[in-house]
């Protein structure tokens, strides 16, 4: 496992297309969420000890923020054949164990990861209502392994921001986690 931080991509920047199969096979694109008032996009994956660490509270988080008709999506972008874990059967298995309520999609050929220059997992970036990046960074300060609680604080505050329509503070803390499995030609 290598550890990672967020790239930080620069704020205002549209969110890029995609068009990804869930976890029952039906496509998923940005276009289904054009009505939300937020998008949350996040590079996510079933393997990772801070994905893990964090995905119940996310579970919790994603259903209070979807009743505020926040729009979440999570997507695996990791290489099945170094991580089989990771792999849409698994995806699926993992969605139903752990109540998942937000499309899980799996990018196969890993440009959707490339094009949101997503790093590691979980990996986070939330766009206004234009679509334009307004957050990217991490869900709070815990890590497995520090004492820090779990609380998704600096994600929802993000995210209270946009839903009143105003902007985020500038100054944001990168995710880390692990860091996406790319492919090796």
């Amino acid at each position: 496992m290598a550890l990672v931080p967020s790239t930080m991509p620069e704020l205002g920047i549209p969110a890029p297309p995609f068009s990804l199969p869930d976890t029952s096979g039906k496509l998923v694109s940005l276009d289904d969420f054009a009505a939300a008032p937020a998008l949350l996009v996040a590079f996510w994956c079933n393997h990772c000890p801070y994905v893990r660490h964090i995905r119940e509270a996310f579970v919790t988080f994603a259903r209070e923020y979807q009743a505020k008709q926040v729009s979440i999506v999570a997507i695996s972008s990791n290489d099945t054949v170094s991580h089989p874990q990771d792999s849409p059967a698994y995806m699926r298995k993992d969605a139903e164990e752990f109540g998942y309520a937000f499309p899980y999609l799996y990018d196969a050929s890993q440009d959707i990861a490339r094009a949101y220059d997503a790093a590691c997992t979980p990996d986070f970036f939330v766009y206004d209502a234009n679509r334009q990046l307004a957050y990217r960074g991490r869900f709070d300060a815990a890590t497995p392994g520090n004492d820090a609680p779990v609380t998704g604080n600096e994600l929802r505050a993000a995210i209270d921001t946009v839903i009143e329509g105003r902007r985020p503070k500038a100054e944001q803390m990168p995710s880390i986690g692990c860091n996406i499995k790319w492919r090796t030609q």
